[in-house]
Parts: C-alpha cells; sequence; structure tokens
C-alpha cells in the first residue's frame, strides 16, 4: 500500500505563494509517477503537475507553466513539492496528490492512489 499526505494549503492574498508538500510512504517499487490534480467546486479534477518516481523528469500543465513548479525532494527524495507563486483567483482548489503505477506518462492517467487533499483559497 501506498500512502500519501499532503499540507501547505491555506488562504493567500492574490500575488503571493504556497509551497504544498505530499509526503509519500509505504511500498513504492511499482510507483512510476507522482502528481498533482486539483478539482475547484463545480470543475473537472486536472493534472497540474507531476515528477518522474523512475529516473528524473517532471511535468507542468500549461495552464500553470511559468508560476508553479514541481520538484522532488526530503528525507529519501520521498516528497513532492508544489511551489506555486503569483497565486490568483482562479487557482482556487483542492490540491490532491496521486501516484500511478507503471509508467511515467501521466497521460495514462493509472493513478490508483491518492491523498486526502489541501485546500488553497487565494482571496484578498
Amino acid at each position: 500500500q501506498v500512502q500519501l499526505r499532503e499540507s501547505g494549503g491555506g488562504l493567500v492574498q492574490p500575488g503571493l505563494s504556497l509551497r504544498l508538500s505530499c509526503v509519500t510512504s509505504g511500498i513504492m517499487k511499482d510507483i512510476y509517477y507522482v502528481a498533482w490534480f486539483r478539482q475547484a467546486p463545480g470543475k473537472e479534477r486536472e493534472f497540474i503537475a507531476g515528477h518522474n518516481w523512475i529516473g528524473s523528469g517532471a511535468n507542468v500543465a500549461a495552464a500553470v507553466q511559468g508560476r508553479f513548479t514541481v520538484s522532488r525532494g526530503g528525507d529519501n527524495k520521498n516528497t513532492l513539492y508544489l511551489q506555486m507563486d503569483d497565486l490568483k483567483s482562479e487557482d482556487t482548489a483542492v490540491y490532491v496528490c496521486a501516484a500511478q503505477r507503471g509508467s511515467t506518462d501521466y497521460l495514462r492517467n493509472n493513478f490508483v492512489y491518492w491523498g486526502q487533499g489541501t485546500q488553497v483559497t487565494v482571496s484578498s
């Protein structure tokens, strides 16, 4: 089993920054990719950014490129970070971490493990 625990969300004013963390634990040997998704009220869940868990490589969605950065670090490199800069009201959503088996291609959409999510609210 794989556990994903997100933290770092909160209320922030437009233009400011937040860094989200996703700590992974459990049996990760079949996990090839870990990613951040978000879901805003009334909207579909969307891929935001992710990082290969086998080897290097990362992806950031076009909608947030230039403002969001994804990286991997922490003890034993078991944490996925999402640095969010110049936040906008449309970034308000629940941000959820997910882990994919068997492929480093996030478009395979084989995310089988999900965290509980962390709320990000951007408002003045």
